[in-house]
């Protein structure tokens, strides 16, 4: 080999060694730069203002849960917390404000059972219930339960049942509104007590809870938190709570699966949502702050007081509750033939 292949062998191999070299440079400072830049979306969430948006008028229990999280939300991460309320469409305006807000975690849906019973009831949503969100955590549980005035001849769900299964019979029973969780408490009662329920929806729990006491209606299903004080005031008389469990506000209230109805459950979840593709740090994040919240021993005793039963839960496990109810409460639904549009 003569010396100008010798030269031309030699300034290749520079080449190629040069190429090399800046080849693992840049791949080591990419990683470095990605894995600084993922740590840095952590550290610095939030870096502006939280918007919780609840579906729901101010003054319910969903509005106030959500102003209470949000208050001290504010205090553990540094940031405002406001509480904004975009009711109508049963909850499916303010779902789809939040669907279609940036993925960063400054903008959160507080959401309760409700949206899990929408996607059969709507025909358009606007939006798609299991793929724009993302579920963050589930904050507490609330019971429906079944009332009677005080001076009803109904003293336990036996009689109810027994009631409607005469001739003739058709048992008018109030509930919260058309698509709500009490409204399907009813038509799960109906279904599994093969008993014929006139179904009686109001704008509300307060105007069906108000219609009970005064007799307009012989009973009820509304939230356990709305009855609880005219239960204490002996103006209502419980007959079964809808939950898996005895109801610590009304302990001496049997379920209705007690009763003879097995497996029966509607335990309404209240739970924060955020837009599908929030980075998975500002997730964890945001469920680490919201459990350790919920684990404060005044924020438990403040939330029995009102009806809630607190509990924490991780954001895959609020996800998966989610997916379940969908798909429950669409056979259900289908199978009554409800639809609002």
């Amino acid at each position: 080999m003569n010396k100008r292949s010798y030269f031309f062998r030699g300034i290749l191999l520079v080449v190629v060694s040069v190429v090399l070299g800046l080849i693992v440079v840049f791949s080591h400072t990419g990683h470095v730069s990605a894995s600084a830049n993922s740590s840095s979306t952590t550290t610095a969430f939030p870096t502006r203002p939280l918007t919780i948006i609840v579906t729901f008028p101010p003054g319910g229990g969903t509005d106030l849960l959500a102003r209470k999280l949000g208050a001290l939300i504010q205090q553990r991460l540094g940031q405002p917390v406001v509480v904004e309320n975009r009711p109508g469409a049963s909850g499916n305006i303010g779902a789809r404000a939040v669907a279609e807000a940036p993925a960063d975690g400054h903008t959160l849906l507080m959401v309760n059972s409700s949206f899990a019973i929408n996607p059969g009831v709507y025909g358009h949503l606007g939006f798609d219930p299991k793929k724009d969100f993302q579920a963050v955590i589930n904050v507490a549980f609330v019971p429906s339960v079944l009332i009677v005035p005080e001076a009803s001849r109904y003293h336990s769900l036996a009689d109810w049942i027994q009631a409607g299964q005469q001739p003739g019979a058709h048992l008018a029973t109030a509930s919260c509104g058309n698509g709500t969780p009490q409204h399907l408490a009813i038509e799960m009662l109906m279904l599994r007590a093969d008993v014929p329920v006139q179904h009686v929806p109001y704008r509300g729990c307060g105007p069906a809870l108000t219609d009970v006491l005064t007799g307009q209606v012989p009973a009820g299903v509304v939230t356990a938190s709305s009855a609880a004080p005219f239960l204490a005031a002996g103006k209502v008389r419980a007959l079964a709570v809808t939950s898996p469990q005895r109801s610590t506000l009304m302990a001496d209230v049997p379920t209705v699966a007690e009763q003879g109805l097995p497996g029966y459950e509607l335990d309404q979840w209240h739970g924060l949502l955020v837009p599908a593709g929030t980075p998975a740090e500002v997730v964890a994040k945001l469920n680490r702050t919201v459990a350790q919240i919920m684990k404060q021993p005044d924020v438990r005793r403040d939330l029995l007081k009102i009806g809630f039963s607190p509990t924490t839960s991780t954001a895959a496990e609020f996800q998966s509750l989610i997916g379940q109810d969908i798909d429950r409460f669409a056979a259900l639904t289908q199978r009554i033939g409800l639809k609002a549009d």
